[in-house]
């Protein structure tokens, strides 16, 4: 994949989350894109490392959860300039917060293989974008989950650029 992440057109500022930070040089620095086999899913990959064990075997569900929720708000912010037409590098930014997370757990999930998230925007309004997401391990169904995002407040925004 050559394509832009959406975390890539993120400031400096916007840039620092651990779960999807760039410049945050201990975080997952998840990459999330719009799949090449559908245009309407976005796919992140991500291969966990002994570090995120629950158990021998088994990634921690919190990193599960991670990947979820910084997936979610990275297509939140993709599908919300999609809706308005504009490039994800214009002004002002379109970022976008978690307001709640529901994570499914619906098998253990083996640690050792890349693991693939698919997500699908259920639903879009002005400041609100709901995104549903597959986690999968080797073709296996291990987790759903759900974001609802919300535009950032302007007062966030602001002082992430400060």
């Amino acid at each position: 994949m050559t394509e832009k992440a959406f975390q890539d057109y993120y400031t400096d500022g916007m840039s620092h989350c651990y779960g999807c930070g760039r410049l945050n040089v201990h975080g997952l620095q998840i990459k999330s894109r719009w799949s090449e086999d559908d245009e309407n899913e976005s796919v992140c990959y991500f291969t966990p490392q002994p570090r995120h064990t629950a158990m021998p075997g088994y990634v921690y569900g919190g990193l599960i959860a991670s990947l979820i929720d910084c997936h979610g708000t990275g297509t939140a912010a993709a599908a919300a300039y999609r809706a308005a037409g504009r490039p994800m590098d214009t002004l002002p930014p379109l970022r976008y917060v978690t307001a709640a997370l529901h994570v499914d757990y619906l098998k253990p999930t083996p640690l050792g293989p890349t693991l693939e998230l698919r997500g699908k925007v259920s639903e879009i309004k002005a400041r609100k974008v709901v995104v549903d997401i597959r986690l999968l391990a080797e073709g296996t169904l291990c987790a759903n989950g759900r974001v609802v995002a919300v535009q950032a407040p302007e007062h966030l925004l602001r002082a992430a650029e400060a």
